[in-house]
């Protein structure tokens, strides 16, 4: 059993503030899932702090160490958990990423929220459905946008990856769909 508990929003801010302390290199740690979710306040806890995160390919070892490090220092689960493993990212994601803070050297963003909630809906729990409607109804998400979106990646979607079914995903999207019209 692990002894590693939720990462809540303390936690979470807990943990950047040390990244930034121990790691002395200029980067961008992107913050991604549940854990955008927990540091707007749109839910308590989440089982792991997801990053996804960019650094000079030379000190990319030395990030990665800093991690793990602090996953046994401050015990908590982080992982490596990108919106582009389970979709292909629509144009324009790095742009609509928005800034959380500086720590150390370290520049850390919401990885774009409409990635984030496409990549929800891919997967299709009932969890990954409830927190995308949860940004749609407090406005970190537009309808129209997200379906446009939406239907720019529905043509890449079969082609990436023999896991990625779009049949899947169109009726993942369409559930979704029934659940916001009846909000």
């Amino acid at each position: 059993m692990s002894t590693r508990r939720m990462a809540d929003k303390a936690e979470i801010e807990r943990f950047l503030h040390e990244l930034g302390h121990r790691f002395h290199r200029a980067g961008r740690v992107y913050l991604v899932g549940g854990t955008t979710l927990v540091l707007e306040g749109l839910r308590t806890e989440s089982l792991d702090i997801d990053i996804v995160w960019r650094v000079d390919p030379q000190h990319d070892s030395e990030f990665v160490r800093v991690v793990r490090e602090l996953i046994g220092d401050l015990c908590l689960n982080v992982e490596e958990a990108s919106p582009e493993h389970f979709i292909p990212l629509p144009a324009g994601h790095f742009d609509r990423c928005q800034f959380v803070g500086r720590y150390g050297n370290l520049d850390v963003f919401h990885f774009d929220v409409y990635s984030t909630a496409l990549s929800k809906i891919a997967r299709g729990t009932d969890e990954d459905l409830s927190d995308v409607l949860q940004l749609l109804g407090k406005g970190y998400l537009v309808w129209e946008k997200l379906e446009d979106l939406f239907n720019e990646i529905l043509p890449e979607y079969a082609t990436k990856s023999l896991k990625r079914n779009p049949e899947v995903f169109q009726s993942h999207f369409s559930i979704l769909r029934q659940l916001w019209e009846q909000r």
